[in-house]
């Protein structure tokens, strides 16, 4: 990522390098390898945001089997019939094709009506999660704070915990980038900006946790990513999912406690760190009440 875009902050109208052409949405894509780190969970609260603030959003689930997050947006408007409800909800829809090209002629679909475009891939290695993290303007991989997750990034020397190689994940996206750079003027997208999210950090022992951090570090050095805190392990975001609603949604979840205050904190603090470019220029930041 160039200096440029790493240091820009949300309060830029547009930031730098980062604006698009009409028809084009920012394709933000969820992707780790892994199961279990929230992936969904994330990537549901962020496409909510991103509606809450006005945005046009739409989201693909690449996982026909599982479809989690396309049952959450399910259940959300489910909530809002039954409830008589009206609430920001992005668009979802599953991708059930059999070709990359397939993929390929959704994503310049969906995207061509949205200003945010969200794909969340599955939690396994295929070629349609390639093609998504080949297509992402920004790249998320949601992480739980442990090394069995950090295996997916890259290998650490058992003694000393330094980096001793990058992971099959790690070079897949370093070739990405590579493919992306070589793209013609009239096929250009802004540069990848790949961002490690932290989930579940709460639940880590001090000295185990200071280790993973040295490693993520050298890591994010070497293949060029930033590494965030994102969402805490906290019982509400599964008590949320029947209902479809999100920690942004407070005018409907009753009286919320101090651990969940803190949680919608963490979800406004995770929006601001992607760094999005503003989807209006006359509106200027993003922000969430």
């Amino acid at each position: 990522m160039s200096p440029a875009a790493a240091s820009a902050q949300p309060s830029d109208p547009v930031l730098a390098g980062r604006r698009l052409r009409q028809g084009q949405a920012h394709r933000i894509v969820f992707a780790n390898e892994k199961g279990g780190t929230g992936k969904s969970t994330t990537a549901v609260h962020v496409a909510v945001a991103l509606s809450y603030l006005g945005a046009r959003v739409a989201a693909i689930d690449l996982d026909p089997r599982q479809r989690t997050t396309h049952r959450y947006i399910e259940n959300r408007l489910n909530t809002l019939e039954k409830r008589g409800l009206t609430l920001p909800t992005p668009e979802c829809e599953v991708f059930r094709g059999e070709t990359t090209g397939d993929l390929i002629a959704m994503i310049r679909r969906m995207e061509a009506t949205c200003d945010f475009l969200i794909i969340d891939n599955p939690g396994r290695d295929d070629p349609f999660a390639r093609v998504a993290v080949e297509h992402a303007d920004t790249l998320v991989t949601p992480m739980n704070d442990s090394f069995v997750d950090f295996d997916l990034i890259g290998q650490v020397d058992a003694e000393t915990f330094k980096v001793r190689k990058l992971s099959f994940f790690a070079e897949l996206i370093w070739e990405a980038r590579l493919k992306r750079s070589r793209m013609t003027i009239e096929q250009q997208r802004p540069e990848m900006d790949w961002i490690v999210v932290r989930n579940r950090t709460g639940h880590v022992e001090a000295r185990n946790q200071a280790r993973l951090h040295k490693a993520l570090n050298e890591m994010a050095k070497r293949v060029g990513f930033r590494v965030t805190q994102g969402l805490s392990e906290r019982v509400i975001y599964r008590e949320l999912f029947p209902s479809g609603l999100t920690l942004l949604d407070k005018g409907h979840l009753g009286e919320l406690g101090t651990s969940h205050l803190v949680a919608r904190q963490e979800l406004r603090a995770l929006v601001k760190t992607l760094s999005l470019p503003a989807f209006d220029p006359e509106q200027g930041a993003l922000e969430l009440a």
